[in-house]
């Protein structure tokens, strides 16, 4: 089980650098899919459609690209954590690339680097940088830049 780093708010300027994880395995199978599908209305075959995706370009169903960035923050929350703040708010992406498909069935976990923490009113806001893993594949499935605040 990954370990989760939990610091206090006044710790983190001095954490830049840090690498974050790996977390934890997260399954990715046809079930989440669906249900991401449904909740997004997103229902290309590619993702919903098993028979038909068996003769696609991935031989299988995928993950929806951002149903993949979306696990992020689970992901992320299983090995990072600040204590001592009152809000934490997901601030947003600077950038995303979506390198590698998830096929049904596969398993994802996050790496991560704390690359910047910043002063804002009333608390801190973290830069960081992280790469969703598939398992046995050597390509990451998404690459981030991710802002969140942490309010005092």
């Amino acid at each position: 089980m990954a370990e989760q780093k939990t610091v206090r708010l006044d710790e983190l300027a001095g954490l830049v650098g840090t690498d974050i994880g790996p977390s934890d395995w997260m399954d990715v199978d046809q079930g989440r899919i669906d249900r991401f599908a449904a909740a997004t209305d997103d229902h290309q075959w590619i993702h919903t459609d098993p028979d038909r995706a068996k003769d696609g370009p991935f031989g299988t169903t995928i993950a929806h690209g951002f149903l993949t960035l979306s696990l992020f923050i689970p992901l992320w929350t299983s090995v990072f954590d600040v204590e001592g703040v009152t809000t934490k708010v997901n601030y947003g992406l600077d950038r995303v690339r979506f390198t590698a498909p998830v096929p049904a069935g596969s398993r994802v976990r996050l790496v991560g680097t704390l690359k910047e923490v910043t002063e804002v009113k009333g608390g801190v806001q973290l830069a960081v940088s992280g790469t969703i893993e598939v398992e046995g594949q050597e390509r990451p499935a998404v690459v981030v830049d991710f802002l969140a605040r942490f309010y005092a």
